[in-house]
């Protein structure tokens, strides 16, 4: 099920574009590769607080599950 979920995410996530204002604004600008590239790097950057929050309530909930038995 996990596996499921995991290859679900990954198939979304490549189409998602993520730019703030600013970004958008300079890239208007320049060309589609930059845009490509931009849009990919800033993808890269949200990914890493997640898995940190996720691993973090997973070795929580991997205590707590310890420590009733």
């Amino acid at each position: 099920m996990k596996k499921l979920l995991v290859i679900i995410f990954i198939i979304f996530t490549s189409s998602v574009d993520a730019q703030c204002a600013m970004c958008k604004a300079v890239v208007e600008s320049g060309n589609a590769s930059e845009a490509e590239g931009l849009n990919t790097g800033i993808l890269y950057l949200m990914i890493f607080p997640y898995l940190l929050v996720g691993a973090l309530f997973y070795f929580i909930l991997k205590r707590k599950r310890k420590n009733k038995i």
